[in-house]
């Protein structure tokens, strides 16, 4: 089958399309606050992508770089947290296509949201941006960047004072489970004894859910790990004393956005855009297992947990997506979307590396099943794969699958 692609710089329209979206351009992006998002490609000190077309001879697009003026006001940004897929780098090559293919953008859904950095990229107060997390640590994350509930900015920055100003002796759930492991005995004390003293503090929900992800983001700066908790590090030389900072929240682009926090193919049945963005669990590795410290901690349960790594029963977080059945579940999604345009992210790795590095839907069946509902291209950009050292894969690629809607739901 032959999917139809231009040359992502060929396309007419540009300035009319941002325009008529009222989204912020790139050029805007030069006065967020941002600070330098800390991923897997910084850890291993890989470079960062350029653009290509998906079928034609390769054509680099210019690199726009996302790295801004730095952080002037020493607010936490939406992106300065590790995590595995996290879309910060490529926010460009996601932008362009929707700029260049969309002809309007008056809602935006994220719906394997994660970091919520693609949703926050198109957030703006014209714009009605639905996310969505089945992990309830990134729920929380998502609820306090971009919900529109209202909240006092003077009591989040004294509350993190507070916070910042515990000095605790005892132990408590954090230091007898994860201290030594995860984090210092010190910092693993402090996480506990903060996530005490936020259960104790008189909090609106959307306050409890910003002092939450200053604490997660926190535990990230200072956690002994590679960038996720499926395992710790050997030696444990991240002793940075943990430090809390106050979230620099857009809250006036935030007056249409939804935040939900289901299963993605039971919300799909409920909700109505004009972009559906999908970035699904790519392979067998489930984040439930590569976040079991965060959600453990931000839901404070405080439940046992069990074997080396310390992770907490966890079967009811399990994603279809990482299983079997996965390309079912995406026919499922895809057929039930009442969008106008469709964006799927997915990485080339089918048939590359370790097994469970494996991607579970074959871009065969991802073209055939986009197919059913209309148009479908692929755009593509170069990226350096993530690997420990023990294997070198050769031409690994993040591509956009892009459909433009012809057809009802089916």
């Amino acid at each position: 089958m032959q999917i139809p692609t231009q040359r992502i710089k060929d396309l007419p329209g540009v300035d009319r399309r941002r325009e008529e979206m009222k989204l912020p351009g790139l050029e805007d992006l030069n006065n967020k606050q941002a600070e330098t998002q800390l991923t897997l490609f910084d850890i291993f000190d890989l470079s960062p992508p350029e653009y290509i077309s998906a079928t034609y001879p390769v054509t680099m697009l210019k690199k726009k770089s996302l790295v801004k003026n730095g952080n002037r006001q020493g607010l936490l940004q939406i992106q300065s947290r590790r995590y595995l897929g996290n879309k910060f780098k490529l926010l460009d090559f996601i932008r362009e296509i929707v700029e260049k293919r969309c002809k309007e953008c008056r809602s935006f859904c994220d719906i394997f949201a994660g970091t919520g950095v693609v949703g926050n990229e198109f957030n703006h107060s014209d714009v009605r941006i639905i996310s969505n997390e089945s992990l309830y640590s990134n729920y929380v994350s998502l609820r306090a960047w971009l919900s529109p509930e209202q909240f006092d900015r003077a009591k989040i920055v004294e509350y993190i004072h507070t916070l910042n100003n515990i000095y605790p002796v005892k132990e408590n759930y954090v230091s007898q489970y994860f201290g030594g492991l995860y984090f210092t005995v010190e910092n693993a004390r402090k996480i506990g004894a903060i996530r005490e003293k936020i259960e104790e503090l008189t909090l609106s929900f959307k306050e409890e859910c910003i002092l939450l992800t200053s604490l997660l983001y926190a535990i990230d700066k200072v956690a002994n790990t590679c960038g996720h908790y499926d395992a710790f590090r050997r030696t444990l030389d991240t002793t940075t004393p943990i430090r809390l900072l106050v979230p620099g929240i857009r809250q006036d682009e935030n007056k249409q956005n939804e935040i939900h926090h289901e299963d993605a193919n039971r919300l799909i049945r409920k909700i109505k855009m004009d972009v559906l963005y999908i970035d699904p669990p790519y392979n067998s590795r489930h984040y439930c297992d590569s976040y079991h410290l965060l959600e453990n901690i931000i839901a404070w349960k405080k439940p046992e947990t069990f074997g080396v790594a310390k992770k907490m029963l966890r079967s009811d977080l399990k994603s279809q997506y990482c299983l079997k059945e996965a390309p079912k579940a995406f026919d499922d999604l895809i057929s039930n979307a009442d969008c106008r345009y469709i964006l799927v992210s997915y990485n080339n790795m089918a048939g590359k590396g370790n097994h469970r590095s494996n991607a579970r839907i074959k871009d065969e069946e991802i073209i055939r099943i986009l197919s059913k509902r209309g148009k479908t291209e692929i755009f593509e950009t170069e990226f350096k794969s993530f690997t420990t050292g023990k294997s070198k894969i050769e031409g690994h690629t993040e591509r956009v699958f892009f459909c433009e809607v012809l057809k009802g739901k089916i």
